[in-house]
């Protein structure tokens, strides 16, 4: 199946950019504040499983290496975008960042549509204000991420000039996707190799080799699944210019797809920052994740000394000292399995089919109103939860909203004072019930007024 096309969200800071995108995709997805520059990094989202829409930190002038890596992804945005929707301000005059920009999404040559955001207020401009930023009339669109004004308007016209209109019915619900994720040269397209028993992807001991998203169908005890391999992620100041800043956008958008990320860790080199960063995305975005140590084969005759300067201790192996690490360095993930495997033997590699219809399995369960409440009347007897001096957060019930990911709701009184380790207390006390292996769960606490009051994974 061909991959979403997508929509790049670009402009200037505090342009509403982020409250766009949550408005498209009907949920908080983006950071929102009054502040310029909230937004640091690309948010991708899909969009009615139709396109993805891609939010950009704002242009700014380069002043340090952090504004400059933030051009950066404003230029990977246009450079892999099928669509570039440049957004402004339409309270205010443009200047001549915002020329700039749409010189540059202009010269891209993909369809740019010009995004009049704040158009609910009173003090927005007329349309003529901005036609000398060279966009045509037909393609220019007034909305407001606060009131919804234009937004339907503006999802059907992209949907038409995209020619995407189609309901994926394809492999939507009878395909599990599994996505390959994880630093360049951690041997993801040799274990795509290998899974698919066929050479689609090249394999290279070059960094990067692989630059676009690779796909595979394969059946499964019964199962369609599809394999999507990666290029690899680099932390975004040592991303080279042109094609790889292309891969960067399109490996967040297979973890946006994919039902499932295998997180890959090489076992050779010490992992990283990075690592970390990419499980984070996955969890964020709700994916089900297994951390899969690849080129396994080499630990066989090592020492610990070899690659984690420990000294070597009787009865533990490398294998034991990396679990150690991976447990510390990924400790907001211990619900994930951790699977070693050698693409050279092929050790384990079939097992990561197995754990991943384990995982949809737990992605998709429900668990009992009567059985919830239960686990919450147990987990009060045992710790109530802290508050203030004389005001309490009161629990009351819990009950299952939604299922891939498992999202449950809390009701009482004063949640909004629930201390984030009574939060995680509670995750532990159902997933003591059921595991929930490799499946981030969700939370949201809404207090007597019903107003939501926070939210966790």
């Amino acid at each position: 199946m061909k991959s979403l096309p997508i929509v790049a969200l670009i402009g200037q800071t505090n342009a509403g950019k982020s409250s766009l995108l949550n408005r498209f995709a009907h949920k908080n997805i983006a950071i929102v504040a009054r502040e310029e520059g909230t937004t640091r990094d690309n948010v991708v989202a899909n969009i009615d499983n139709q396109f993805l829409m891609i939010d950009t930190a704002g242009l700014k002038n380069p002043e340090d290496d952090f504004e400059a890596s933030i051009q950066d992804q404003i230029n990977d945005a246009i450079d892999s975008a099928d669509l570039i929707l440049l957004t402004v301000d339409s309270t205010k005059y443009f200047n001549h960042y915002d020329r700039n920009i749409a010189r540059l999404a202009l010269r891209s040559k993909k369809p740019v549509f010009l995004i009049l955001n704040k158009s609910d207020r009173g003090e927005a401009l007329d349309i003529n204000e901005f036609r000398a930023l060279g966009v045509p009339e037909e393609k220019i669109f007034r909305t407001s991420a606060t009131t919804g004004q234009g937004i339907e308007d503006l999802k059907k016209t992209i949907i038409k000039d995209l020619n995407c209109n189609h309901k994926n019915t394809e492999t939507a619900e009878d395909t599990l996707k599994i996505a390959l994720i994880g630093r360049p040269n951690v041997g993801k397209s040799s274990l795509f190799n290998t899974l698919s028993k066929k050479q689609q992807a090249i394999v290279s001991s070059r960094q990067g080799t692989t630059r676009d998203i690779n796909r595979v169908k394969i059946k499964f005890k019964g199962k369609n699944l599809e394999l999507l391999d990666t290029a690899g992620l680099r932390k975004p100041g040592k991303r080279e210019v042109g094609i790889e800043k292309f891969s960067a956008i399109r490996t967040l958008s297979a973890i946006e797809e994919a039902d499932i990320c295998c997180l890959l860790v090489d076992s050779t080199e010490p992992h990283s920052k990075l690592d970390q960063s990419l499980a984070g995305q996955i969890v964020k975005a709700g994916k089900g994740i297994v951390v899969v140590v690849t080129k396994s084969d080499l630990l066989d005759n090592a020492t610990p000394t070899n690659y984690f300067g420990e000294q070597n201790i009787k009865n533990r192996t490398a294998a034991d000292f990396l679990l150690d690490s991976l447990e510390k360095d990924l400790d907001f993930l211990p619900y994930a399995p951790v699977l070693f495997t050698s693409s050279e033997t092929g050790k384990n590699a079939t097992k990561i089919f197995e754990l991943a219809l384990e995982i949809d399995e737990a992605r998709h369960h429900e668990i009992k109103t009567q059985d919830l409440n239960k686990i919450l009347r147990s987990a009060m007897s045992e710790h109530l939860p802290a508050g203030l001096k004389n005001t309490h957060p009161k629990p009351k019930y819990i009950v299952q909203t939604d299922i891939t990911p498992p999202w449950f709701v809390i009701h009482g009184h004063d949640l909004g004072l629930l201390h984030w380790s009574y939060k995680r207390f509670l995750e532990r006390k159902i997933r003591e019930f059921y595991p929930f292996v490799g499946t981030p769960i969700f939370f949201s606490f809404r207090s007597d007024n019903h107003k939501e009051t926070s939210k966790n994974s």
